[in-house]
């Protein structure tokens, strides 16, 4: 993970009680300030969540440019991959 504290910004914002005390509680354990438990938290749902949606953003841009492949070929290409794993599953038999 980067460093926390290299170009850093204050941020003010209102969180529940609960996390809060679900933060104190993990900072305690490791040893760490509660704003490094919450930077490391909040880098890591922007690496899931945020990638998944700017993936998403991403997809439905290519769809309006009309930059889709056709219906039957992706059901072929399923069935090729369905059908080559089964080909695998029966020879590990």
């Amino acid at each position: 993970m980067p460093n926390d504290n290299a170009g850093s910004t204050h941020v003010s914002l209102r969180v529940p009680n609960d996390l809060i005390q679900a933060f104190d509680k993990l900072a305690a354990i490791l040893e760490r300030p509660r704003s490094w438990v919450m930077a490391r938290a909040l880098r890591q749902y922007l690496e899931d969540e945020g990638a998944e949606i700017a993936e998403d953003v991403e997809s439905l841009a290519e769809l309006d440019r009309g930059e889709s492949a056709p219906f039957a070929e992706s059901i072929r290409e399923v069935r090729e991959i369905i059908g080559r794993t089964e080909k695998k599953r029966q020879r590990s038999r």
